[in-house]
């Protein structure tokens, strides 16, 4: 079924990607909103990320613009809204496709104070800025999607305490988000991923350890109960799609496992 988000805005927030081989979770959302329908405003702390998305979508004949903010500055958050606002007249969709970890996190003894600080205020706080600056103009124009990207270290782990907790707050966040504004036809739910096969996964981890990626990549295989292979990128960008279009329109609050049984 084609075009099921025909004649929507979608705002998605991290729409570039980490340099890598594979795809990214954020640029994945973007191409197959755009697919379906959907005119996609690209976000990302990198221009130049954001635009490479902004190509991908222009060479399949799709619409999309990029626009640069840092999250975790409540004005830039406002910015990029208004923005979208300007240019595009609303917003019917928001992903908040923003996470970070690594830099000194750690179990509860090693993590350092600066990591903590500088993972909660993009994991958490940016993300409720950024709903904070969208929840406005979605309740004037009658309703709107909220798609939050948290993950399985939400309620697993026990080695990266900053990332693990962050995530869980995510978690509450779409939650009281979605019983705050169910009144105004507001929906947010939020995704759960396990292991993807994305850049800042593989790439990044293999940089963080120095070892080789296909290394990294054979041991996290090895860890899905389903067909021992992590997710990809469209796993993800489809369970977004489904939230953010009108097949999801009675879900609100939900927390959706993506994570090939690793949650079991």
């Amino acid at each position: 079924m084609a075009g099921r988000l025909e004649g929507k805005i979608a705002v998605v927030v991290g729409a570039g990607q980490t340099p890598g081989d594979t795809l990214g979770n954020g640029r994945a959302m973007a191409i197959l909103f755009a697919r379906e329908g959907a005119e996609v405003f690209c976000v990302d702390l990198d221009l130049a990320r954001a635009a490479d998305t902004v190509d991908a979508i222009l060479a399949e004949g799709g619409r999309a613009s990029a626009f640069a903010a840092d999250i975790a500055k409540a004005d830039h958050c406002e910015a990029l809204v208004a923005a979208a606002k300007a240019s595009l007249g609303r917003i019917d969709i928001l992903c908040n496709n923003v996470g970070i970890g690594g830099g000194g996190d750690g179990p509860a003894h090693r993590l350092s104070e600066e990591a903590f600080d500088r993972i909660f205020a993009v994991n958490l706080k940016g993300m409720w800025q950024t709903v904070k600056a969208a929840i406005p103009l979605m309740r004037e124009q009658g309703g709107g999607s909220i798609v939050n990207t948290s993950s399985l270290a939400s309620t697993s782990g026990g080695n990266q305490m900053a990332y693990e907790v962050s995530k869980a707050a995510v978690n509450r966040l779409t939650t009281s988000v979605a019983q705050s504004n169910a009144r105004h036809g507001i929906r947010c739910n939020a995704l759960m991923m396990g292991y993807m096969d994305t850049p800042m996964a593989v790439a990044g981890i293999a940089r963080a350890t120095g070892r080789p990626e296909a290394e990294v990549r054979a041991q996290r295989d090895a860890q899905v109960p389903l067909l021992g292979k992590m997710g990809t990128a469209w796993d993800t960008a489809y369970a977004a799609l489904f939230f953010a279009s009108d097949e999801s329109g009675f879900i609100t609050g939900a927390i959706l496992p993506i994570d090939g049984g690793m949650g079991l």
